[in-house]
């Protein structure tokens, strides 16, 4: 067996550790405590270790906890949201190992709102049949950050590292370093110290991919800025293939206001009464489907940008005003918070909202124990595909697919752990700066990062068509090729960073949504408006590109 550490050891700017984890979302928070049992870990997290897309989530997490309840429901539930392109696998391994992921977290700590009688109270998001969401008032994601991340910082095998963007992964293929199977394998990756402007090397064993999703190549989203696609750029450039980057989830209700930036008004309003409305009061909903506010994702925000468009307003409203005022602050207590800072009484008055991007369905190809087309390389959370979302995702199953992959991986790794393998602690080659100077035209990068989000908003967003989608097509590749010159010319920083991986995901969601010939789920095509389940109830899977 190979001999595993107590803490990450240090060589200068070469730093090695029997395991890496790139983000510290929950996915990766809860790995890296799971993983540090095994060894020692480095942990990367691109801004403040409380900054990520898993501390924005209000809603919670869907399992089965209440006793008229069952997995056979919730399983249906997710595969209905999912039109079709659930993989049957990794839906049944998701939910019926949800209730025990649930149990560990309460074990841990994690305040979840309780009931007078005193078991987790249960609240109904769009999509589900039950009562299934267990949750921490309206903030579940940031009382699981700071449970988490609390055990994490008090670790002593586990090495923090905020503020560092992972720039590239290291690869047996791209250094020569191969194994006796000639396997590409992962060795680490390459990352940024945006504090200190200086590139580290980083070696494990064994890499995780817990970067999140793709939000930010789109104007309106509700993620943070971090959230630009950064895992499935690099897992794609390495020799992974993704897969469905058409299925883009676009969140009904993100709050329409000039300073509230990415603020989400979770689905549980509408889960627990909330209704929707035009200007004028018209409740529109039973107009686009039977369930109403409680349809799918995908059918609300397709509802509401049509009557957008059909009335030329700019937001429609959600108004909970008649479960009253103390039910209103019992439940919503970070909204209401909010909503009044910005001069808006949701006691009182409806909540002004639009739709903007909110969760990428697709991404890296993983198989149930979070592998990835790379040996030693994995990948949990919004970065990866791993067939339980299909065409669009049902509410609040995404915390549970981090923390059920987290689990899997693990015990993945445990058992790898048995086979003799030193290659990762062999001296990688630095990172060469070739011949590159100060970027002098940073106000290119600006436009360029601002045109991309614009073009995906107008052109590959909740409604597209094949003219806009070829549209898209020939910007984008213009733009690679402007961006591609910036990077091997310019020394690194992070708005170039991240506007390259921008860049490379929105080409592969451009590709894949040109690539379906069909409406369904969160792909909606005017030219091609119906389902079509002879031809296309398959994934959309880009080759590994090399």
């Amino acid at each position: 067996m190979t001999e595993i550490h107590n803490k990450p050891r240090h060589y200068g700017n070469r730093i090695i550790s029997d395991f890496l984890v790139i983000g510290g979302g929950v996915a990766g928070l809860d790995l890296s405590l799971r993983l540090a049992e095994l060894g020692s870990v480095q942990l990367i997290t691109k801004t403040d270790a409380n900054e990520s897309n898993s501390s924005y989530a209000q809603g919670g997490i869907a399992a089965v906890l209440d006793s008229n309840d069952c997995f056979e429901l919730h399983m249906e539930d997710t595969h209905r949201a999912g039109a079709g392109l659930c993989h049957e696998a990794t839906v049944r391994h998701v939910v019926e190992n949800g209730t025990r992921a649930v149990n560990r977290l309460i074990e841990l700590g994690v305040p979840f709102t309780r009931t007078p009688e005193g078991p987790c109270h249960l609240t109904r998001e769009g999509g589900h049949s039950n009562r299934r969401v267990v949750h921490s008032a309206d903030a579940t994601g940031k009382a699981l950050i700071q449970t988490l991340l609390e055990k994490v910082q008090g670790h002593p095998a586990i090495q923090l590292f905020e503020n560092y963007l992972a720039i590239d992964l290291i690869t047996s293929h791209k250094t020569g370093r191969f194994a006796p199977d000639k396997s590409n394998r992962c060795l680490g990756c390459y990352s940024l110290d945006l504090k200190n402007d200086t590139v580290i090397t980083q070696q494990a064993r064994f890499t995780t991919l817990a970067t999140g999703g793709a939000g930010k190549v789109y104007l309106y989203t509700s993620n943070p800025d971090i959230a630009t696609g950064d895992g499935i750029a690099m897992a794609y450039r390495a020799g992974c293939r993704v897969a469905n980057m058409e299925f883009i989830q676009f969140h009904p209700t993100c709050l329409y206001h000039p300073k509230a930036k990415s603020f989400l008004i979770s689905e549980a309003v509408r889960g627990e009464g909330g209704i929707l409305i035009l200007a004028d009061g018209d409740r529109f909903m039973e107009r686009h489907h039977e369930r109403r506010e409680l349809a799918p994702r995908d059918i609300v925000a397709r509802a509401i940008d049509f009557e957008m468009k059909r009335t030329g307003d700019d937001c429609v409203f959600l108004d909970i005003t008649a479960k009253g005022e103390a039910f209103i602050k019992k439940h919503f207590p970070n909204i209401h918070a909010k909503c009044l800072d910005l001069g808006i009484d949701m006691v009182k008055e409806p909540i002004p909202v639009v739709p903007a991007a909110h969760y990428t369905c697709g991404g890296v190809v993983t198989q149930l124990d979070g592998t990835t087309d790379i040996e030693n390389l994995f990948a949990v959370g919004e970065v990866s595909h791993s067939g339980l979302h299909g065409a669009n995702r049902l509410a609040s199953n995404s915390l549970l697919e981090c923390l059920v992959f987290a689990e899997g991986v693990e015990t993945t790794i445990r058992n790898k752990l048995k086979e003799n393998d030193t290659a990762h602690q062999i001296p990688l080659p630095p990172w060469d700066s070739f011949d590159t100077h100060m970027c002098e035209e940073a106000v290119l990068i600006s436009h360029n990062w601002d045109e991309i989000r614009r073009f995906m908003s107008n052109y590959v967003g909740i409604v597209r068509s094949d003219s806009r989608l070829a549209r898209a097509r020939r910007r984008i590749e213009l733009l690679q090729q402007e961006i591609n010159e910036y990077y091997w010319n310019c020394r690194v920083s992070r708005d170039l960073l991240e506007l390259r991986n921008i860049a490379l995901v929105a080409s592969l969601i451009i590709r894949s949504a040109i690539h379906r010939k069909e409406s369904r789920g969160l792909h909606f095509n005017t030219d091609h408006p119906d389902r079509d389940d002879i031809l296309w109830a398959k994934d959309t899977v880009l080759p590994i590109h090399l």
